[in-house]
């Protein structure tokens, strides 16, 4: 059964039950752009309204150091006409609170976004383009595990090898657990309606009886979605599972120094890029559980802005 290592909690970032935005929908959506009126003068609307004084000069964010928090940072040093703004940090659960007050109100908001993501699937929302460029394209979330595992446990290694499933797969089960499910019964339901899905991923393995298990996740809502597919899988299989949420440089630490299995939650090439140099070759790649994922600073699609060249500096 499912056991959580609450002493691991200790170093845990800005917790949150809330599953965060992604009943998420595919970074096509968050591509999208909306261009403002033009007044009787020529000018565009999103030229007029100055969204950064209504929101203070601020870009609501979630846990610090986190990648898509530090590529925001960048992008206020990047462009000059972010000169005066700031990231703020909190939580993906706060994160999410706060976009969704704001859409309420439908109120101005700018938030590090990424997908899958349930918020996509929930509010009409979009990126802003990025010329620069600072938050780069799209992203892999890889599998990675601790070095020795396909010896010791080789049908725990081939079912994390072979996990592979899709964006939209993701968001179902995150939008569900927003919606109000715990993780495991999501993850449970999930399963029940894609059995096909889940026999490639154990295929080729035998049953266990009571194999311990240790997967670590850092706590956004995509993780918590596949860390408890994933796990449950495993639970069916006969493994003794523990998931445990970590920060995000613990959280690669423990799969490097062999402390823990392994983890479906790591982000490249950029999120977690530093992390994966500095524990690269300590640990086993075993390559992309899931394509497609994009990162960057997101807002509802009523804001008539389309870039974060839009924006104006603080004054």
């Amino acid at each position: 059964m499912f056991k959580f290592d609450w002493k691991r909690l200790s170093v845990a970032a800005g917790l949150s039950l809330t599953l965060v935005a992604a009943g998420c929908g595919s970074s096509d959506e968050g591509s999208e752009g909306t261009s403002g009126d033009s007044n009787e003068g020529g000018e565009s609307t999103s030229e007029e309204v100055n969204y950064g004084e209504e929101m203070s000069y601020e870009i609501t964010g979630i846990e610090a150091g986190a990648g898509v928090v530090k590529a925001a940072q960048s992008a206020v040093e990047e462009y000059e006409n972010l000169a005066g703004w700031e990231v703020s940090t909190s939580s993906s659960g706060a994160m999410a609170t706060a976009l969704g007050q704001a859409v309420e109100n439908e109120e101005p908001i700018i938030v590090t976004g990424w997908t899958p993501h349930w918020k996509f699937a929930k509010y009409d929302l979009k990126y802003l383009e990025d010329p620069k460029e600072v938050f780069g394209g799209e992203e892999q979330i890889k599998t990675m595990v601790r070095k020795g595992l396909k010896e010791e446990k080789p049908n725990a290694y081939k079912i994390l090898d072979q996990f592979n499933w899709t964006a939209a797969d993701m968001e179902e089960v995150m939008l569900e657990i927003n919606d109000g499910a715990e993780p495991a019964e999501a993850a449970k339901n999930w399963i029940e309606n894609n059995q096909e899905a889940v026999s490639s991923w154990t295929e080729g393995t035998e049953e266990v009886d009571g194999t311990e298990v240790e997967l670590v996740f850092v706590n956004w809502d995509s993780e918590i979605a596949s860390t408890n597919v994933v796990a449950e899988v495993m639970k069916q299989q006969g493994f003794n599972v523990t998931i445990t949420p970590l920060d995000n440089g613990p959280m690669w630490e423990s799969v490097s120094e062999g402390e823990v299995t392994g983890m479906v939650a790591a982000w490249l090439p950029a999120t977690h890029g530093d992390l994966y140099e500095q524990h690269k070759d300590n640990l086993e790649d075993l390559g992309a559980n899931l394509e497609g994922a994009r990162v960057g600073l997101v807002v509802p699609k009523y804001m008539e802005v389309d870039s974060i060249e839009d924006l104006k500096p603080a004054e």
